[in-house]
């Protein structure tokens, strides 16, 4: 039986170790292989280990070297910031997905975070532009009234997914 690669991304490592060791002091017994998978998942942020699968990166191994990941990934530096808007439509939809990811999932955000978010991971200036963007792309939507701002929950393509974790390696 073959067995899938599951990448795990812990943002914080202390939180992870205590949030784990509250869940295995909370058992009686030293729990089996399925529910230790889901106390790890459950500590590193996922709502369970299901959850943690569907969103789990490929390995590395299968990096496509296709020529708009190769153009996203010259608009990034070595630090995970965007340096310069890409030209082709198709390589802006790309590198929007890195910006996608940082956005929180399921619930409302205002401008002004949204704002704080692309500006943190941009440097040439034009966070407007990225904003209207996210939604022209479909990876973000708005009020009419532009109050708040929602992440549409989507899986990311293969290319994307590879992309978010390039970038994320590198911050």
């Amino acid at each position: 039986m073959s067995r899938d690669t599951i990448s795990l991304y812990i943002e914080d490592l202390s939180h992870f170790a205590k949030s784990l060791r509250a869940g295995l002091a909370a058992r009686d017994e030293t729990p089996g292989h399925l529910a230790l998978l889901g106390l790890i998942a459950k500590s590193a942020g996922h709502r369970n280990y299901q959850n943690l699968k569907t969103i789990a990166l490929p390995p590395e191994d299968t990096k496509p070297h296709s020529t708009q990941m190769k153009r996203a990934l010259r608009v990034f530096d070595d630090q995970g910031v965007m340096i310069r808007w890409p030209k082709q439509t198709q390589v802006q939809g790309l590198c929007l997905w890195v910006f996608w990811a940082d956005l929180p999932p399921g619930r409302a955000i205002t401008e002004q975070d949204v704002n704080e978010i692309l500006k943190a991971h941009s440097s040439f200036g034009d966070h407007v532009l990225m904003r209207r963007s996210l939604i022209d792309h479909g990876l973000a939507r708005r009020e009419i009234d532009g109050r708040a701002y929602y992440r549409i929950e989507q899986e990311p393509h293969d290319e994307a997914l590879l992309l978010i974790r390039e970038i994320r390696g590198r911050r």
